[in-house]
């Protein structure tokens, strides 16, 4: 199977030939993601009155899965069936450190070997970084989880744009930008008439580009001005300069406004210094690489620009309320993955019934057939 490549082409498949998604389901996983997956696939079959894409939800064990908001799914397999996709795509969420198994980085490893596209969605692209699948290619991941993957996968070309489609690979940030993936994916597969149609079903204002990028929480500002564009500039010179920080005289400098006028903007917007500010932001990066890393107290405190290892424990200590040593034990409470395990060679067959059944209930909607293909 030919797949997405970063150029706005149409990528030619086999004629009318139905393309198989599989949804690994993690522990935690964000039910807004998966959906966000799943609808432009059924809303593509609806459109077209074609079967164009079939999906099936699969877990280890093929037992329910509990999402992020408490609801479990049933999936309709387990890793060990025989399967033969054209897509498979890891549906992360919270506590994606502790919510994979080195049995599913393997069976991705192999399903990758049998020549799928492997993708991932919120924060679904850690464990294929675990698995060694992301190793050169780029990726998109949840802002929350970014850091911790930077970090411990360094061969992984991170960025911080809403989704990445690089050759083979396929991966999204959190929320709604799994469905911008999916739309943009067809409109390499299919052209840009049918995610069109299927934008405007879903009521979308437009498809997000693969160039745009995630909004971080720092940086939403319900102010205007000047002024607020400044501090702006110097919140994002602060976040791209927490190993070596700069100086407050120098991040002036490098906005054009003097140093009094920063500490103004900080006061009135922050309620903070400059200094406590630049403080809060290393220590929150601290915090994600003690929960979401294997990365030792001495690396993350270099890593977060501080200039030795007690004086990174008193101040953790004083605004977080715990020790480095002491948030690290309450996060890692279970055992270290495995190493991967081989696996046995099968052959494919597959049956999903998801895509024809919604296909059958949807003769009825005015849209049905409404694009052609």
């Amino acid at each position: 199977m030919v797949m997405a490549t970063n150029s706005d082409s149409v990528v030619p498949f086999e004629a009318r030939k139905t393309t198989k998604v599989g949804f690994l389901l993690l522990d935690h996983f964000t039910m807004i993601a998966l959906a966000s997956s799943i609808e432009p696939l059924r809303m593509a079959n609806q459109l077209s009155a074609e079967p164009l894409y079939s999906w099936s939800l699969i877990s280890e064990d093929g037992e329910s899965v509990t999402a992020s908001d408490g609801l479990s799914l049933t999936p309709d397999m387990s890793i060990q069936d025989i399967t033969n996709f054209d897509i498979i795509i890891v549906a992360g969420g919270v506590d994606i450190t502790r919510a994979y198994t080195a049995k599913q980085a393997s069976w991705l490893v192999k399903q990758a070997r049998k020549g799928a596209t492997i993708g991932g969605i919120c924060t679904g692209a850690y464990l294929l970084a675990y698995a060694g699948l992301l190793d050169g290619y780029q990726c998109s991941v949840h802002w929350e989880c970014l850091t911790a993957l930077q970090e411990t996968f360094p061969k992984v070309k991170c960025n911080n744009r809403l989704f990445s489609l690089d050759r083979d690979r396929i991966t999204s940030s959190g929320g709604t930008a799994a469905m911008d993936m999916l739309l943009t994916m067809m409109a390499k597969q299919h052209g840009p008439r049918l995610p069109n149609a299927i934008s405007d079903m879903f009521i979308c204002e437009r498809i997000r580009h693969e160039s745009d990028q995630q909004r971080m929480p720092m940086r939403q500002f319900n102010v205007g001005g000047a002024g607020a564009t400044k501090l702006v500039d110097v919140i994002e010179l602060m976040e791209n300069n927490l190993e070596e920080p700069i100086e407050l005289d120098e991040l002036a400098s490098f906005v054009d406004v003097s140093r009094r006028q920063i500490e103004r903007m900080f006061h009135r917007h922050l309620d903070c210094s400059p200094s406590r500010y630049y403080l809060k932001l290393r220590l929150e990066r601290a915090r994600k690489l003690l929960k979401q890393s294997n990365m030792s107290i001495v690396e993350i405190s270099m890593a977060c620009g501080f200039i030795s290892t007690p004086h990174f424990s008193r101040c953790y200590r004083k605004h977080i309320g715990v020790s480095p040593r002491d948030e690290r034990k309450m996060a890692w409470s279970h055992q270290a993955k495995q190493d991967l395990p081989q696996s046995n060679g099968e052959e494919p067959v597959i049956k999903m019934a998801h895509a024809q059944e919604a296909l059958n209930h949807s003769h009825a909607e005015p849209s049905y057939g409404s694009v052609s293909m």
